[in-house]
C-alpha cells in the first residue's frame, strides 16, 4: 500500500488521541472499552500536552492524503518505562490500514530518529497477546522484563 511518512505538525496533535485508542490491544472476544478511557490518568501520560516536553517525537503515515497511523515517542512514566533516559513508544494504525507494512514502517523510521538524536535505546510495553509483538521483535525489539500480561522490550539503537 503506498504511504508517506512525515512529522506530525502541531495543529495534528490532536489525532493523537484517536491513535491512542486504537493503540489498545482487545483481546479476540472481549468488548472494547468505550473511548472515554483514553482520559484516564494512566494513558494521558501518552498524550497530554505533547509537543511541549523535550524528546516527544511523532512520525505519521498518510495514505491519499489521509493520517491513517502514528508513532509516537515520549519520556515518560509509562508501563514500558525504564529510566528517565528512554523513550517510549506508541504506534498505532486504522484496523483498515494494519497488514500492510506500515506499522513497521513508522517503527523503523523512528528508531532511525532516535539514533540520530543520539539515544542509546527505546522501550515498550505490549500485551503478551497483542500480534504486535512479532513487529516489534523484526524492528529490534528484545525482551527487557515482563509480568503475567506483558512484555516490557527494549531496542538498543
Amino acid at each position: 500500500m503506498d504511504h508517506t511518512i512525515r512529522p506530525i505538525k502541531g495543529s495534528e496533535y490532536a489525532v493523537l488521541e484517536d491513535f491512542l485508542y486504537e493503540a489498545i490491544f482487545i483481546p479476540e472476544g472481549v468488548t472494547p472499552p468505550p473511548r472515554e478511557i483514553i482520559y484516564e490518568p494512566a494513558l494521558q501520560v501518552y498524550t497530554a500536552g505533547f509537543g511541549s516536553r523535550s524528546g516527544d517525537d511523532c512520525l505519521v503515515a498518510e495514505v491519499n492524503g489521509k493520517i491513517v497511523g502514528a508513532v509516537w515517542v515520549r519520556i515518560m512514566n509509562d508501563y514500558g518505562h525504564i529510566d528517565d533516559e528512554t523513550p517510549s513508544f506508541a504506534v498505532s494504525l486504522y484496523k483498515e490500514y494494519r497488514d500492510h507494512g506500515i506499522g513497521t514502517a513508522l517503527m523503523k523510521a523512528m528508531l532511525g530518529r532516535l539514533k540520530q538524536k543520539g539515544y542509546k535505546q527505546a522501550s515498550l510495553a505490549v500485551q503478551k497477546e497483542n500480534y504486535a509483538v512479532k513487529m516489534y521483535r523484526k524492528v529490534g525489539f528484545e525482551i527487557f522484563d515482563e509480568n503475567d500480561e506483558e512484555y516490557i522490550m527494549v531496542c538498543r539503537l
